[in-house]
C-alpha cells in the first residue's frame, strides 16, 4: 500500500481545516490539539476511535501556513512533521496538495505553482469567486492538471443517504439556510443541491442584502432552489421536496463527511480520476460569482451564460 506525501496549505480566518484534515491522516496529540483556536475541531476528534479514525493511504508530511507560529502549533497538534518557510518549498516533498482555506479569491495564487509542476491539488471550497480565476482554473484542467474542489456536504450522511433513497420521487424544488456568507458559505448548500439534484441551472437571482441572501436558483429544466446565507443564525439545514414526498438534510457529522471527502481526494490520487464531474464543479462556481451579481445590481437575474 503506497502512503502518499500530503502537503497542507492553511490558514484562513475562522477556517480550522488543516487541524482537522491533517488529523484525520496522522492522528493528533490530545494536549496540543486542546489548544487548537477552533474548539469543535477537539470535540469531536475526541470522539472518534483512534485505531480507526486516520486514513492510512496518506499522510500529512509538510505544512506552511502565512505565519510561521500558526503553522508551528498546528503541526504539533496534528503530528506534523515538517514546517516549511515558503509556499513553494512543498514542491518536490509531497506527492499532492490539500490547499486548506476558504478565501476562494486567493485559491489561484497559492495553486499556481502546484498546477505548473503537475502536482495533483484538493481546494477547499469554493474553487474561486472571481470569474478570471475561474477561467485559469478552467484552462489549467483541460491541459490535464488534476483538481479536485468541493464542499464536504456532498459527503455528509444525510445527503449520501437521501441519493440512495429514492422514497420522495423526483426532486422539484428545495430550500437551503447556512450562516455565515454567501461568498465563503452558501456552496456549502450549493453543492448539496448539486449533489442530490445535479447540475443544469440556467439562472441566478439574489433578493436578499448582504449578509442576509436570500438566492434563487432556477433550473432550465423547470425545477428550483431557493439558497439561504444569513451571517447572525447559528445553524442551518436543507428540505428537499419531492413529487412523492420531502426530507431534511444537513446532519451536523463534520468528521464524518471530511473524512468521506478525503478518502476520495485519496482515491483521485490512486486512479487518476476525479470523483466530481469538473463541469458541475464549474457550474457551482458560476452560481456562486452570479450570485454576488445579483446582490450588487440590485437583485437582477443574472444568466450563467453571462459568466466565462
Amino acid at each position: 500500500m503506497k502512503q502518499h506525501r500530503l502537503g497542507i496549505i492553511g490558514l484562513s480566518p475562522g477556517n480550522g481545516h488543516p487541524y482537522s484534515w491533517s488529523a484525520i491522516f496522522n492522528g493528533y496529540d490530545r494536549k496540543e490539539m486542546a489548544k487548537c483556536p477552533f474548539p469543535v475541531i477537539p470535540e469531536y476528534l475526541n470522539q472518534q476511535d483512534p485505531r480507526t479514525m486516520c486514513i492510512k493511504e496518506g499522510r500529512v508530511t509538510h505544512i506552511w501556513t502565512q505565519d510561521p507560529k500558526i503553522s508551528k502549533q498546528v503541526a504539533r497538534a496534528s503530528l506534523i512533521d515538517n514546517v516549511v518557510e515558503n509556499l513553494t518549498d512543498l514542491i518536490g516533498k509531497v506527492d499532492a496538495i490539500i490547499l486548506a482555506r476558504d478565501d476562494g479569491e486567493n485559491h489561484l495564487r497559492m495553486a499556481k505553482p502546484f498546477l505548473d509542476a503537475g502536482i495533483p491539488i484538493l481546494i477547499d471550497k469554493p474553487l474561486t469567486d472571481q470569474e478570471d480565476d475561474l477561467k485559469e482554473f478552467v484552462r489549467y484542467y483541460q491541459q490535464g492538471k488534476p483538481i479536485m474542489s468541493c464542499s464536504s456536504m456532498r459527503y455528509a450522511r444525510s445527503i449520501l443517504d437521501l441519493k440512495a433513497n429514492k422514497k420522495i420521487g423526483r426532486i422539484l424544488t428545495a430550500s437551503a439556510v447556512t450562516p455565515k456568507y454567501w461568498r465563503t458559505y452558501a456552496i456549502h448548500m450549493i453543492e448539496a443541491v448539486y449533489a442530490v439534484m445535479g447540475g443544469g441551472v440556467e439562472s441566478v437571482q439574489n433578493v436578499g442584502r448582504s449578509g442576509e441572501e436570500i438566492v434563487h436558483l432556477d433550473y432550465a429544466d423547470g425545477r428550483h432552489a431557493v439558497v439561504q446565507t444569513f451571517a447572525k443564525i447559528g445553524q442551518g439545514n436543507i428540505m428537499f421536496y419531492g413529487e412523492k414526498g420531502m426530507a431534511l438534510a444537513g446532519d451536523p457529522d463534520a468528521f464524518f463527511q471530511f473524512k468521506n471527502m478525503l478518502q476520495h481526494f485519496i482515491k483521485m490520487l490512486q486512479t487518476g480520476k476525479s470523483p466530481i464531474d469538473w463541469k458541475e464543479t464549474v457550474e457551482m462556481v458560476k452560481v456562486v460569482i452570479a450570485g454576488q451579481r445579483s446582490l450588487e445590481e440590485k437583485g437582477r437575474r443574472v444568466n450563467l451564460s453571462e459568466i466565462g
